[in-house]
């Protein structure tokens, strides 16, 4: 395979990445067609292949840098066919609506059948989500139920050894805001930056944040910022599950203090974390989540925008939404 192929199969796997998918298949397609997606003649060992077969035709670099799978198979005028089980869908036909991203299957829930019900606030239109508790006067209840205030939260969250994060980081990163707010960012871990503070999303994601923020007329005095972890995992890898079940009660606590209108969950790990699910953003971000009666917007990180600038455009569509809603819906009971 060519260098530039197999940049552009790279390109395309981180992105595909990102959008939380593990898995991908690409069903209905012959090896000769695959190869002429990435660029490269496929070598077979059998006398059938004709010595003068024309070149593959060559790989939309657009396309594969925007992570568009359909326009590079388009590009590379590879036909697909609907397979049961396939991790592709076929590529829609002129005029026709796309098709759907490849699915990460769940490990339990799903979305509402079709989406048939719709969030039910006025001027608010979009499809029902995941539904995590019930709505309550009461707090949610668990762990860190002696926590009584946001500050005490911090404290506990600065002496914390439940996992082995706290050994490598340099400070706790419990989060920041208003404690008052109606309106809460929730994303996936401190990087560098926030290690180096103490406080969230203060990296270039972080101004990136800022600014789409503004953009909804909200100013970062105006919302409560956290993460799952509350520790910087080294290197800036993915949380691991453990340190998840170990972070998340404080999460839970910091949300039952809150009670607010809107959570806004950035990146994979902040919205599974939530909605217990193991689908990716692109299976859950255009809808309205409930947790424990609060809706929950899901988006895309600010640091995946900063490496894909072609997901500004949903997460706007996102953060409007979740706008619309705290406009007009009432606060949890």
């Amino acid at each position: 395979m060519s260098s530039h192929a197999r940049d552009a199969l790279g390109r395309y796997l981180e992105q595909r990445r990102e959008l939380g998918e593990s898995e991908f298949v690409l069903d209905g397609m012959s090896v000769e067609e695959v190869m002429a997606l990435l660029g490269a003649r496929a070598q077979r060992s059998d006398s059938s292949t004709s010595p003068n077969a024309p070149p593959p035709p060559p790989i939309d670099e657009a396309a594969a840098e925007r992570g568009d799978w359909r326009a590079t198979l388009r590009a590379a005028q590879a036909e697909q066919t609907e397979q049961p089980n396939a991790g592709m869908a076929p590529s829609p036909a002129p005029g026709a609506a796309a098709a759907p991203d490849p699915e990460v299957r769940p490990a339990a829930q799903t979305p509402s059948p079709k989406h048939a019900n719709r969030w039910a606030i006025d001027g608010v239109d979009a499809p029902t989500g995941l539904v995590v508790g019930e709505a309550t006067s009461e707090l949610f209840g668990g762990p860190m139920d002696h926590l009584a205030t946001l500050d005490d939260l911090a404290r506990a969250v600065a002496g914390c050894t439940r996992c082995p994060l706290h050994r490598g980081a340099k400070n706790p990163v419990p989060g920041q805001g208003n404690p008052n707010a109606d309106f809460v960012v929730v994303g996936e871990a401190p990087g560098g930056e926030e290690d180096a503070t103490g406080l969230a999303f203060v990296g270039a994601a972080g101004q990136l944040l800022t600014k789409i923020l503004a953009a909804i007329s909200l100013s970062r005095e105006d919302v409560f910022i956290c993460n799952v972890l509350k520790h910087r995992p080294p290197g800036n890898r993915n949380p691991e599950e453990n340190e998840v079940e170990a972070c998340s009660p404080y999460l839970v606590r910091q949300l039952e203090l809150l009670r607010p209108k809107v959570i806004l969950t950035v990146g994979n790990f902040a919205a599974q974390t939530l909605l217990g699910t193991k689908l990716g953003i692109s299976k859950l971000r255009g809808q309205v989540h409930r947790y424990h009666g609060i809706p929950l917007v899901a988006t895309y990180h600010p640091a995946a925008l900063l490496r894909n600038p072609t997901w500004k455009r949903p997460t706007w569509e996102d953060v409007q939404l979740a706008r619309r809603i705290l406009d007009r819906a009432e606060p949890p009971r």
